[in-house]
Parts: structure tokens; sequence; C-alpha cells
């Protein structure tokens, strides 16, 4: 495992997440706002591509085979990941210039292609593992997807307000409550892993059980992870919810800065752990 494994999967998840997302806001946002977000996620995706094969480019460090371990070669999931990013470049070209009428579907396009990539991830980094393991790191990788997408094209669109102060309430309105739902799954997802891992888990046999990782010092970082990843982004979009309902946009966005930080923030710790410990957190 490395720092840019970890970088690998978060700029990739957000990526996707940021293009999935974008179908469910509405196009009164304007081209400019779609054109801005599929540009962000055309630079993500190709920024997780380039800390994917930095390994080449470095001598090959031995690594244990399943969870942790990412293959220098070319796997399915990165051809469906090169796909879901040359889509969305074509899409962040094109949209408001040409093809007009089938930018939606060519933003489904490049989500499916994503989510499709994600869900081979999970599936080449826990294999050798039980299918109850496979499973929840199938549903963990793609619920951060949606959770990292929902925090951020949240964020940017009650900034938009700024910019289109015309724009309906409800349209934030949807999209953070897309984002509660996201998050909820999150949390589901993290607390049957955590569950699961608890009564069944260990690392490599005669070490110690989950329980006692986390108990134990290196357990700060799954603290962490719950702290920021799941406590505080289930408090603070309620509180945005409770914003949007009376209306006041700024401070929604305000609180959204703060959310879409703390789901970074719990977001890379739950990479780091699934790497390091094979639980899908």
């Amino acid at each position: 495992m490395s720092l840019s494994t970890v970088l690998f999967f978060f700029l990739a998840h957000l990526g996707v997440g940021i293009a999935f997302t974008l179908l469910f806001v509405h196009r009164d946002a304007g081209v400019k706002f779609f054109r801005f977000n599929g540009g962000l996620a055309a630079v993500l995706l190709g920024i997780a591509l380039a800390f994917r094969y930095q390994a080449v480019l470095m001598p090959p460090i031995e690594e244990p085979s399943g969870i942790g371990a990412v293959s220098v070669g070319a796997s399915l999931s990165d051809i469906a990941l090169v796909v879901s990013a040359a889509i969305t470049l074509f899409y962040w070209a094109t949209i408001g210039r040409v093809f007009t009428r089938a930018r939606t579907a060519i933003l489904a396009a490049a989500a499916i292609a994503g989510l499709a990539a994600i869900a081979l991830q999970a599936l080449e980094i826990s294999s050798g593992s039980s299918s109850a393991v496979v499973a929840l790191t199938v549903l963990s990788f793609l619920t951060s997807a949606l959770m990292l997408g929902g925090a951020c094209t949240a964020m940017i669109l009650g900034h938009w307000y700024l910019v289109i102060p015309s724009m309906e309430v409800s349209y934030l309105q949807s999209i953070v409550k897309g984002h509660i739902a996201s998050m909820l799954g999150r949390m589901v997802v993290v607390g049957a892993a955590v569950w699961f891992a608890m009564a069944t888990w260990q690392v490599d046999s005669g070490l110690p059980s989950f329980r006692h990782y986390i108990m134990s010092v290196d357990g700060i970082f799954f603290w962490q992870r719950v702290l920021f990843g799941l406590a505080g982004p289930a408090v603070l979009s309620y509180l945005t919810w409770e914003t949007a309902k009376i209306r006041s946009t700024q401070s929604a966005t305000g609180i959204l800065y703060v959310d879409f930080f703390t789901v970074v923030v719990g977001e890379v710790l739950a990479k780091y752990i699934v790497l390091a410990t094979h639980v899908p957190v």
C-alpha cells in the first residue's frame, strides 16, 4: 500500500461521484455550472489515473496479493475508468456547443462507466475474500463515490446561487436530500462492515482481531474516520437541510463547505483503512 494508491481511489471515487450526481441537478443551473463540474470531474479522474500508473515509473515493490495490492498492469477497472474519464472530458468539451440534446445521455454514459470501474476495483482488491467481504467492499466503494459526489456537487450548487440568484431553492433542497440519502446508505454499509469484521475478521492467522485494532493506538484512524466521515456530515447535512428550508442559500453553502471537508477527511481515511485492514469502512 502507498499514498498514491489511497489518492487514486479517493480521486477516482470523487470524480465519478460528481459525474453521477450531476444527473440530478436541474438544467436551470445553467451550462456554465455543468461545464465547470464536468471539467472538475474530468480533471480529478485524470489525476487519479496519473497516481494509478505512477508505479510504472517507480522500481517494483513486492506487496502481498489481495486487498491493498494494486497491480501495475492495466486491469478491467482501469480500462473502465479511462473510458469514464474520456466520456467525461468529451462531455465537458461539447456541452453548450454541440450535442446539446444528448448531453444527459453522454453524462449518464460517463457515470455508468465510472460506477462500473469502481465496482470492479472493489472486486479486484477483495479477490480471495469471502463473498460477504466482497459484497461489502463493492457497496462501500459505491456509497463512497455517491457521498463524495453529493457533498461536492451540493457545495458548488449552493455557491452557484451567487451566480444565478433567481434559481429555485428547491434545486438545492433536492441535491441536499440526495446527499443525506447517500450518507445514510454509507453509514449502513460501514456499520455492517464493522459488525461483520468484529465478529469474524483477522488480518492474518495469529494476529489480533479487528476489535483489538480499533481499541489500539492504530485505531485512532478508525475513530477519526467515524467522527469526520460519518458523525460530522450527519449533523452538518441536517443543518444544511434546515437552512435550505428557510431559503437561506448563503448560510447553507457555508455549512456545505465544512460538510465537504469532513466528508473528504473521512473518505481518505476510509481508503487507508480498507487497504490496511481489509475492512471496507
